[in-house]
C-alpha cells in the first residue's frame, strides 16, 4: 500500500461518479441539446431520439460531444448509432465510465 498526498486522492475522488450522477448528467445533457424540460425528457427516457424526440444526428453528435467534455470520456463516433434514447444514452455513457474506471457502485 501507499499514501497519497490529500490533494491527488481528492481529485481520483471527485473523478469517481455514481450511477445517480451520470443519469442527472446525461439527462442535463439531453435536456439543454433538446431544448425540452429534464423531467420531460426523463419522464420520456424509453422514446426513440429520432422518431419520437426529432432529435437528428447532429443533435445526436452534439449530445455525444457534451457527454465525452463532461465525464472526461472519449466515446467512439461508431458509438452514436447506439444513442437512440436517454436510457441508452446513460447505458453508453455507464459503460465507457466503468471502463475506464470512473464509475463507483
Amino acid at each position: 500500500m501507499y499514501d497519497c498526498d490529500s490533494r491527488f486522492c481528492s481529485l481520483l475522488k471527485e473523478d469517481n461518479l455514481n450511477a445517480e450522477e451520470i443519469e442527472k448528467g446525461v439527462t442535463s445533457i439531453v435536456a439543454e441539446v433538446t431544448e425540452l424540460d429534464e423531467k420531460e425528457i426523463w419522464d420520456k427516457r424509453d422514446a426513440n431520439f429520432f422518431k419520437d424526440l426529432e432529435i437528428d444526428s447532429l443533435l445526436a453528435l452534439e449530445i455525444l460531444a457534451l457527454i465525452e467534455k463532461k465525464f472526461k470520456v472519449q466515446i467512439p463516433e461508431e458509438k452514436l448509432v447506439d444513442i437512440t434514447s436517454l436510457s441508452a444514452t446513460i447505458g453508453l455513457t455507464k459503460s465507457v465510465l466503468a471502463e475506464s474506471g470512473k464509475l463507483t457502485s
